[in-house]
């Protein structure tokens, strides 16, 4: 099994809604788009030669700067057998953040994606308890987003040089 068939496979169902194709590190790695997940994955899951049956990691990005796509989801999918793994991505615009849940495929996207939820706002579609799992539920934001600073900008008690400034 190698990238170029995986690539070629998807490439045959899907064709030209599948974007953004690199390598990075050897990690096959594509975009798709949001309404499309839940079908990439079950061909992935289903085929026979594919077998991407074991979701390693999900999680959330923010490209602030990306209008219209600020939030992105991000799985890794594992094929065991043939130890291949790969990248995929779906972008959605942060003021509908919606994603249709994994959890019926992979029943260990439930925490992962209420993970991504607390932290990010994505909103998946479909799951069963999408509620905070790490953050207090009276918190109106999402921490991880880029919208706030990383320093408080009046601090003085703080000497730069100290921090390599």
């Amino acid at each position: 099994m190698t990238n170029e068939i995986i690539k070629q496979r998807l490439t045959d169902k899907f064709g030209e809604q599948l974007t953004e194709w690199a390598e990075p590190y050897g990690l096959l790695t594509f975009s798709a788009p949001a309404e499309m997940n839940l079908k990439v994955m079950q061909f992935l899951f289903d085929n026979e030669e594919l077998r991407f049956r074991f979701l390693t990691d999900l999680t959330a990005v923010h490209y602030p700067n990306r209008k219209g796509e600020e939030l992105c989801v991000v799985y890794h999918l594992h094929n065991m057998i043939d130890s291949i793994r790969l990248r995929f991505k779906v972008y959605v615009p942060i003021e509908k953040p919606d994603v249709f849940t994994a959890t019926q495929l992979y029943s260990c996207a439930n925490w992962m994606e209420r993970e991504a939820y607390d932290f990010f706002g994505v909103n998946f579609v479909g799951h069963p308890n999408l509620i905070r799992i790490m953050n207090v539920e009276e918190m109106d934001y999402f921490p991880m987003r880029k919208e706030y600073e990383l320093e408080d900008p009046t601090r003085r008690d703080k000497d730069d040089e100290m921090f390599g400034r």
